[in-house]
C-alpha cells in the first residue's frame, strides 16, 4: 500500500511539477492570491480532523474513480495544449477526488469532500472572469466614494471609475476594486464559518456575508482616500498611506464580519451542544 502511495505521489510530482511551480509563483507575486499558501495546509488539517471517520469507513473502491482520474488527466492535457492554466490547475482537484474514489470509495470521498473542495480556493480565477468581476467592483467603489464625498460637502465629479476633485484626480484602478480583499475575506469567511458552527446553512451564510462586507468596506476606503486627498493633497492617496489603508480596511472588514456572525448566532443559536467538526455527518 505504501509502495503504491509512493508511486502515486511520484507520478503526481512528475505530471504537475511545472503547474505547481507556476501556481506558487502566482501566490508569491499576485497579491490577489497570496492566501494560496495557506490553502493546502488547511485542507490537510481538515482531512486529518476526519481521520477517525475515515478509519471507521469501509474501503470500497469504485471504478468510477478511474473515469474521474482519466477525465482529470484529459483536462490537464487540454490545458497544456491550449496554454490554459486554469484547466491545468483544476485538474489537480479532480485528480485528487478521483484517486480517493478509485482507491477508497464513495464513503471516504464524502468525508473528504470539504477538504478537497477547499483546494479550489488556491486556484486563481481565469482572467476573463476576473475582469468581469473587477470592473463592476471598480464602478461600485467609485460610486460609493462619490456619494460619500458629496455627503461630506466635498466638490466631486465622477467619470466612470475616475473621481475628479478640486485639487487632484483619483482613479479607482483594478487593484483598488476590492477584489483582493473580497477573495481573501471569502476564504477567511469559509474557514471562520467552519470553526464557528457545524450547521451548513450558517457556514454558507457566513461565506455569503463576506461579499457585501468586502464591497462596503472597500467603498469606505475609496471615500476615505478621496477625503484625505482633498485636504492633504495627492500624496495622501499614494505610497505608504494607500497601502496601509488596504490592511486597515481588511482588518475592519473581518471585525465587521465577526460582529455580524455574533449577531447571527445570537438570533439562531445552535440546538444542543455544538459538535466537533470531525463528528458532523455528511449526507
Amino acid at each position: 500500500m505504501f509502495l503504491a502511495l509512493g508511486a502515486l505521489l511520484l507520478s503526481f510530482a512528475v505530471l504537475y511539477r511545472e503547474v505547481i511551480a507556476k501556481l506558487v509563483f502566482d501566490w508569491e507575486n499576485d497579491g490577489n492570491y497570496s492566501h494560496g499558501f495557506l490553502i493546502v495546509p488547511l485542507a490537510l488539517y481538515f482531512a486529518w480532523e476526519r481521520r477517525q471517520r475515515l478509519l471507521k469507513s469501509p474501503v470500497q473502491p469504485s471504478g468510477l474513480g478511474l473515469v474521474v482520474v482519466l477525465g482529470s488527466l484529459a483536462t490537464l492535457v487540454a490545458g497544456v495544449l491550449g496554454s490554459e492554466l486554469f484547466l491545468m490547475r483544476v485538474s489537480i482537484v479532480g485528480l485528487v477526488a478521483g484517486s480517493v474514489l478509485f482507491v477508497l470509495g464513495w464513503a471516504h470521498l464524502r468525508i473528504l469532500a470539504f477538504p478537497i473542495g477547499f483546494l479550489l480556493l488556491m486556484i486563481p480565477i481565469p482572467s476573463i472572469i476576473f475582469n468581469q468581476i473587477a470592473f463592476p467592483l471598480q464602478l461600485i467603489a467609485s460610486q460609493f466614494g462619490e456619494a460619500t464625498l458629496q455627503a461630506a460637502s466635498i466638490p466631486v465629479l465622477r467619470e466612470g471609475n475616475v473621481i475628479i476633485l478640486a485639487n487632484t484626480t483619483l482613479e479607482v484602478a483594478e487593484a483598488c476594486s476590492g477584489i483582493r480583499s473580497l477573495v481573501s475575506l471569502l476564504t477567511l469567511g469559509i474557514v471562520y464559518g467552519y470553526f464557528t458552527d457545524h450547521r451548513m446553512w450558517v457556514r454558507t451564510a457566513i461565506a455569503a456575508l463576506t461579499v457585501p462586507i468586502a464591497i462596503v468596506t472597500n467603498g469606505f476606503r475609496v471615500a476615505g482616500t478621496g477625503i484625505a486627498a482633498h485636504y492633504y493633497g495627492n500624496a495622501a492617496a499614494q505610497g505608504f498611506f494607500h497601502e496601509f489603508s488596504g490592511w486597515l480596511v481588511f482588518i475592519a472588514a473581518f471585525a465587521l464580519l465577526f460582529t455580524v456572525v455574533r449577531i447571527l448566532l445570537a438570533l439562531a443559536p445552535p440546538r444542543g451542544p455544538s459538535q466537533p467538526a470531525e463528528m458532523v455527518r455528511v449526507a
